[in-house]
């Protein structure tokens, strides 16, 4: 006969969410618009004690439909792009027996109630001492910089020791550049 199967078969329509699923997202709504932090355990206790008979389930489904999920620093920030740039791990068996040897920098992330904070801190591996630190709320290297120069005016260590992130490639060509000069 000519006809396909499917051309006979009526389409199917979008099934529309039920009205109390409808008042559920909305109040999701504005959660999400005071708090887009929150992923759906913490919706879903919010939501249970304003009063709400949820489950995670429920929620999770829901933000999923709504295409909403919770802001927060994504995996993979340290990825290595430029394999030129990675410098020797100079600590393997290394024996750390006086301050100001080796310094460790790393940043690490603060959650706040709108956004994050970004701490940098230099220690001494030996003595763990803090050496300078610096908060700051962009992730800019600027911030880096001036605590390292802080830093480094007061004392200077024979290694600097870092997890080879960007800001800290930067940072290895800094002191190189620095040292030639």
């Amino acid at each position: 006969m000519g006809i396909h199967r499917t051309n006979v078969y009526r389409q199917r329509e979008p099934r529309q969410e039920a009205p109390e699923n409808v008042q559920l997202m909305h109040e999701i709504d504005k959660l999400y618009t005071k708090h887009p932090y929150f992923g759906y355990r913490r919706m879903t206790s919010k939501l249970q004690e304003q009063g709400g008979d949820v489950n995670r389930k429920r929620v999770r489904r829901l933000m999923r439909v709504m295409g909403i999920e919770a802001i927060y620093p994504g995996p993979n920030l340290s990825k290595r792009y430029h394999a030129q740039y990675i410098r020797p791990y100079l600590l393997r068996g290394l024996n750390m027996d006086r301050p100001n040897q080796v310094w460790g920098v790393d940043i690490t992330y603060l959650r706040m109630g709108k956004g994050f904070m970004y701490l940098f801190v230099i220690i001494d591996w030996y003595s763990r001492k803090i050496i300078d630190y610096a908060l700051s709320s962009t992730l800019e290297k600027a911030f880096v910089l001036t605590c390292l120069k802080r830093a480094l005016a007061r004392c200077q260590p024979e290694i600097i020791n870092s997890d080879q992130g960007s800001h800290f490639t930067i940072l290895t060509t800094w002191i190189c550049f620095r040292s030639i000069t």
